[in-house]
């Protein structure tokens, strides 16, 4: 998260010199402090973070009165209770401040509610200030007032917004930026929140797709092998005691539980380990770009997931296309806002140097890059030769949205149905263990 410092000096004229930047930490504000004090030769004399600082008023004869405040230190928060009157109060700083980061849930309805509120003619600094004031979230209400904070000093409106991409992710931030100095910014603040609201949708049926099913798949993984390990032995064991011999399903089951409780910890091992070396290299750049060019090419879902990629690419495009003043920085940002590192990697290897140094054409770039398809390609291509670009690429997001979105969902029902039909084939088996049991019958004595 972006932090405010202030820092104060003496300059070689002997002046005092009081000055405030922005820094993501301590360790860049000190870097960023260091190059001040070499260029403008100050004297630094004191160094501090605008921080939170929480205080309580006793009021004589009422109840005393808590608040939080920001600061760059505890006297200013104490000098100000002094202006308005307070004599007796407590001040402490704000010793655990993890701000949580808004959900893509806030963003859009930031974005929808200035959208609505643009069009009915309100400047755009009172919208920041009106939907700061209503933020529940700490963390967001603070990047808001500090973008109208700066925004109002006259900071260029793209620069201010991508010191927060930590806040709304990077399309947006770039986005809003783009917004300050368009002609229209309702516009493109409908266009962003579309954006949004797509990729949240996206997420959702993938979710639907692949991640809810693992659970009931695992859930019903860990019931088996706690009915083998446990349950199972208890019972079956009993007939062991007269040396009698065992249906053949319950003689294996048996045989597995054993080794299951003996060996529980090798099977562990083979589990958790390849998951913790896969989890740990997809989280490299090399490692995403190796785990998203499989997940494309994954049966049943990859090509979904590939559609998916590209639509969000050309919507992105057909967004900022125009309107960013220069189309290799337009190309780059739907690259990166494409959610897939495979064909981010592609587009800046391959298609941008094919562009620059080679002087070829767009689309010709593109197909080189081999990572869009034949129909988008065709598209594309057509909308160049006309110079109907711009719709070309809208009209290839809504294709790919009406088409992943139909699959999508019968895929969702689809995989729903065979998970259904594996919990169903684990209640069998274990049904016909059980009932295999109760046919034993123990010689009378």
């Amino acid at each position: 998260m972006t932090k405010e410092y202030r820092f104060k000096g003496i300059s070689p004229e002997a002046k005092l010199v009081q000055g405030t930047f922005l820094a993501a930490n301590s360790k860049a504000a000190k870097q960023q402090l260091a190059k001040v004090e070499l260029r403008y030769k100050l004297k630094i004399q004191s160094f501090e973070q605008k921080r939170d600082w929480l205080y309580k008023v006793y009021i004589p004869g009422k109840k005393a009165v808590s608040g939080r405040q920001t600061a760059y230190s505890k006297e200013e928060v104490a000098n100000a209770l002094r202006r308005m009157g307070h004599e007796k109060f407590k001040i402490s700083p704000v010793l655990f401040d993890i701000p949580s980061k808004p959900s893509l849930a806030d963003v859009m309805m930031f974005i929808k509610l200035s959208a609505t509120m643009l069009r009915d003619k309100m400047s755009f600094g009172k919208i920041l200030e009106m939907l700061a004031e209503e933020q529940p979230n700490r963390g967001f209400k603070d990047a808001l007032q500090q973008i109208e904070s700066q925004l109002k000093a006259g900071a260029e409106g793209r620069e201010v917004f991508m010191r927060f991409e930590h806040i709304f992710g990077k399309f947006p931030a770039y986005m809003l930026g783009l917004a300050t100095r368009s002609g229209n910014m309702a516009e493109v603040f409908d266009a962003t929140g579309k954006f949004i609201e797509r990729d949240m949708e996206i997420k959702k049926n993938v979710k639907k797709a692949l991640i809810s099913p693992m659970f009931a798949l695992l859930a019903t993984i860990a019931a088996m092998i706690y009915y083998i390990v446990k349950i199972f032995p208890a019972t079956a064991q009993l007939f062991l005691k007269y040396d009698m011999p065992l249906p053949p399903l319950t003689k294996n089951t048996l045989l597995a539980s054993d080794w299951l409780s003996a060996y529980w910890w090798v099977l562990l091992i083979a589990v958790a380990v390849p998951i913790f070396v896969i989890w740990r290299w997809w989280a490299t750049p090399k490692g995403k770009i190796w785990r998203d060019k499989r997940l494309v090419k994954l049966p049943i879902i990859g090509h979904l997931l590939h559609k998916s990629s590209i639509e969000i690419y050309f919507r992105v495009f057909g967004t900022i296309y125009g309107g960013a003043g220069d189309n290799i920085e337009t190309i780059k940002t739907a690259a990166e806002a494409c959610r897939n590192a495979w064909m981010e990697e592609r587009i800046k290897t391959v298609t941008i140097p094919l562009m620059l140094k080679d002087g070829m054409g767009f689309v010709e770039a593109m197909t080189e890059a081999g990572i869009f398809t034949r129909t988008a390609l065709m598209r594309i291509r057509t909308g160049q030769e006309t110079g109907t670009i711009l719709q070309s690429a809208q009209q290839i997001a809504t294709f790919y949205e009406a088409e992943t979105t139909y699959k999508m969902n019968n895929l969702v029902e689809y995989i729903q149905t065979l998970v259904g039909l594996v919990v169903a084939i684990a209640i069998t088996f274990l049904t016909v263990v059980s009932a295999e049991i109760a046919t034993i019958s123990p010689p009378t004595m």
